[in-house]
């Protein structure tokens, strides 16, 4: 007996290893090395394709509860995160490569996971399967899902460029984390006063921006957590200068003033060689990332190792298809996770895998389904994309306005996050005998 597991990418691998823990043979399936989507690049599993960013660490955020819970859970991502970790302030950020391998090897030693490097195009029906493929679903896979269910749709997401930190021009740059939080050289920060931020903004939105080929370009809905920098510049001049420029809590050294706009750089990679431009994911045509990004001044002769690129992301329309614990609500033995089913972010992606292969391994053992409680982050995110009343359904993050209200809400707000932390940990633990078996 075995349960199918399609694709190795984050929600595939914790699935996978959730089954494993449970001395379930998994066949594992992954189309790489022999056929690529177009972001992705390398040949491990779980690839980090957008920022190497897997956001707060503080409990109190919705973000490090998320991940608090995760690790109840024993997740393997998290487990290998914590290994492969490059200095980000407050946020857990790693080196994507180190990471990679990491849970590669991981999966690759498990005696109970079989590892078939195969492109699966039609929905198996040979056992229990968890479909994990991701937001860049292969196009034959897409069109068996789209027939089977229907009513699939599209967004588009964007990767942010990055440049070496030998290239940076150092007189122009300082090292600041804002109101001095982390080790004070997490971030690199790249100042500009307001002439130089608007020559910059001038340039950015009238760059030419990269055709979309395949894409639905008449009616694209834009992922909200990976917009375009370009496109979030249209919606006015000081748009970004209160987004990923904001220049509060900084103070640039030169002036002993805070700048008039700032882009901050995080490190790619544990030696920090390699650093990526925050916040600034864009389909603007490579030359053009080149042209306008070096009007800041900081990066007026910085080397691009990798530019920012935008690619399809797909995903079902989840509250008509999936239950709470994943499975597909007119066939049990299938089950669904990560951002195909519409959770927002690589954590909560690695989370529904976490309670869809707890539950498909229930499937097997004919135990009952898992289902967390809607105090938990897991809970509520799983309860989001199976609710039948939600219409006009579109990708959720992890937030603490899905949560249910506090019975006495703290007005601070982080004491309030702290507060949601609580009672989902002890909630967690209250029903660990019915969530863990």
């Amino acid at each position: 007996m075995y349960i199918n597991v399609i694709g190795a990418g984050l929600a595939g691998c914790e699935a996978a290893y959730q089954i494993a823990k449970r001395k379930i043979n998994v066949k594992l399936y992954d189309m790489k090395p022999k056929k690529k989507s177009p972001a992705h690049k390398s040949n491990n599993f779980a690839e980090l394709v957008c920022s190497n960013s897997l956001k707060a660490e503080r409990v109190c955020s919705a973000a490090g509860l998320l991940k608090e819970e995760m690790r109840f859970f024993d997740s393997l991502l998290l487990k290998c995160a914590d290994k492969a970790k490059v200095p980000a302030g407050g946020a857990l950020a790693v080196d994507r490569d180190i990471f990679s391998k990491l849970v590669t090897d991981e999966i690759n030693n498990n005696e109970f996971i079989e590892v078939v490097n195969e492109e699966v195009t039609k929905i198996p029906d040979d056992a229990i399967t968890i479909i994990a493929t991701g937001p860049l679903t292969s196009d034959k896979l897409s069109e068996d899902i789209a027939n089977t269910f229907g009513n699939s749709l599209h967004f588009f997401d964007a990767a942010a460029p990055i440049v070496t930190l030998e290239s940076i021009d150092m007189e122009c740059a300082f090292y600041e984390s804002r109101y001095g939080k982390g080790d004070g050289d997490d971030y690199l920060n790249c100042p500009m006063n307001k002439e130089e931020y608007e020559v910059f903004y001038d340039a950015l939105i009238n760059a030419q921006r990269a055709p979309l080929h395949d894409f639905d370009v008449m009616d694209p809905k834009v992922y909200e957590g990976c917009m375009p920098i370009e496109v979030m510049a249209q919606r006015g001049k000081d748009t970004i200068r209160f987004g990923p420029m904001k220049p509060v809590g900084l103070t640039d050294p030169r002036t002993g003033h805070r700048p008039w706009a700032v882009l901050q750089l995080r490190k790619e990679n544990v030696s920090g060689t390699m650093l990526n431009l925050v916040g600034f994911q864009t389909n603007l045509k490579f030359p053009e990332q080149e042209r306008v990004f070096r009007l800041i001044p900081a990066l007026y002769n910085a080397e691009f190792i990798r530019y920012g690129v935008m690619h399809r992301n797909t995903f079902l329309n989840s509250p008509e298809i999936l239950r709470n614990d994943f499975s597909v609500k007119n066939s049990p033995n299938l089950f669904f996770a990560g951002q195909i089913t519409g959770v927002e972010g690589y954590m909560e992606s690695a989370s529904s895998g976490i309670i869809a292969g707890i539950n498909a391994a229930n499937k097997l053992n004919n135990k009952p389904s898992v289902s967390l409680p809607e105090t938990t982050m897991m809970g509520s995110l799983s309860k989001y994309i199976s609710d039948s009343y939600v219409k006009n359904f579109q990708p959720m993050g992890a937030n603490f306005g899905i949560l249910p209200e506090l019975e006495n809400r703290p007005r601070d707000k982080k004491a309030r996050g702290q507060a949601y932390a609580d009672r989902s940990l002890s909630d967690l633990n209250t029903n660990k005998s019915e969530v863990l078996f």
